[in-house]
């Protein structure tokens, strides 16, 4: 009898025991839990009301961003109404342009949160129900709620005729005992929280257990790691996961490749995936940081200005302009997007923008003038 090579990380004798050099991921774990701190510290200078708001958009940049991984794209509106809908007393139905599809990954999310019980085999049958509850992915018809029943589970990419392997997920009988293991590592294990989120991605990716799906209920395990050992006074996580791995997808796909790979992995080394991962929790948290330091400068914006008098048209450009950021509003803002959003004639916007200069709301772009006069909010 022939004997193949081992290739998959699961064919090593040692797996499922992966090996790393925890005293080079020091300084990074330094770096997060100081990024944590910060992210603590300033979440207490803010009021309620606003930190609510920050914590939705969290969520639903968490939600849009592990379906964007996998190349699904869902609509901001649906996934906000979906969420006030599931959270918010005072939610108006009437406005309700949520789907099925974005109720169900949101009641994946909330549950990742504030679900505080351990994960169980069903638990993660539940969310795979979620995510396909209409029993297809795209055209085609997959099992939900039950692990795969086949032994040939490939993950691929490519044309089709010219399609590359990427990885070979082990039998279906090995399926069920690894799964245990893994949930009950995640329940007793006390290994630091933000390795212990990234080794049980990998180990649930590495098992691939369901027909489709595998990658976002990875996400959300290392999501509910994450949420369960928040020390932050808040009911879910400032930061989105899924959105810095999403930022760099190709790296992503790349280090898995090259993890579960034995022939790029061939020392059975597990620390150059959780530096990429500690890396990217430290990145969503700096990016957090930015999102809150920026509410804060937007509530003194108002501040400032409360007594000046200022119109509906103006009020509302420059909402628009700080929801989305200066830095995000390309080019900044000129007569003619400011005509656009309020619809009024350009004598009456030039005045407008004459007010916004003058009462130091407005400040002009530097380099700009002429016809290509440009506009941002001074904050």
């Amino acid at each position: 009898m022939q004997n193949f090579p081992k290739k998959w990380i699961w064919q090593h004798e040692q797996y499922p025991c992966f090996n790393y050099d925890k005293e080079s991921l020091i300084d990074l774990l330094i770096q997060i839990e100081y990024n944590h701190g910060i992210l603590n510290g300033i979440s207490k200078t803010i009021n309620q009301y606003d930190m609510q708001n920050i914590e939705l958009e969290a969520l639903i940049n968490e939600a849009i961003n592990t379906s964007e991984i996998e190349g699904e794209y869902l609509k901001r509106e649906s996934v906000r109404a979906s969420l006030q809908k599931r959270l918010r007393d005072d939610f108006d139905s009437s406005k309700d342009n949520s789907t099925h599809q974005t109720d169900a990954l949101i009641e994946i999310l909330i549950d990742c949160s504030l679900n505080k019980n351990p994960i169980t085999k069903e638990r993660l049958h539940g969310w795979h129900n979620s995510l396909f509850i209409s029993g297809y992915s795209g055209l085609e018809k997959i099992i939900i709620a039950s692990f795969r029943e086949h032994d040939n589970m490939e993950v691929v990419s490519g044309a089709i005729g010219r399609e590359k392997i990427h990885y070979l997920a082990p039998p279906k009988k090995y399926i069920d005992a690894d799964i245990q293991n893994l949930l009950k590592w995640i329940e007793t294990s006390t290994e630091n929280i933000y390795i212990k989120s990234a080794l049980a991605h990998l180990w649930f990716v590495s098992i691939h257990p369901y027909d489709d799906g595998n990658g976002r209920i990875a996400r959300a395990i290392s999501d509910y790691i994450l949420s369960n050992s928040n020390h932050l006074e808040t009911d879910f996580k400032l930061y989105s996961l899924s959105t810095a791995i999403n930022n760099d997808r190709k790296g992503y796909y790349n280090i898995l490749d090259n993890t579960t790979n034995l022939f790029k992995n061939r020392d059975y080394d597990f620390t150059p995936w959780l530096k990429w991962h500690l890396q990217t929790v430290n990145q969503a948290m700096i990016e957090a940081h930015k999102q809150l330091e920026y509410l804060i400068e937007k509530t003194k914006f108002w501040d400032r200005h409360k007594t000046d008098n200022l119109n509906e048209r103006q009020v509302k450009v420059l909402n628009k302009i700080l929801d989305k950021g200066s830095e995000n509003f390309e080019g900044g803002i000129s007569t003619k997007k400011y005509m656009a959003i309020t619809k009024k004639s350009k004598a009456t916007v030039v005045r407008d923008i004459q007010e916004l200069l003058e009462k130091r709301c407005l400040e002009k772009v530097e380099g700009s003038s002429g016809r290509n006069i440009r506009y941002i909010v001074k904050l």
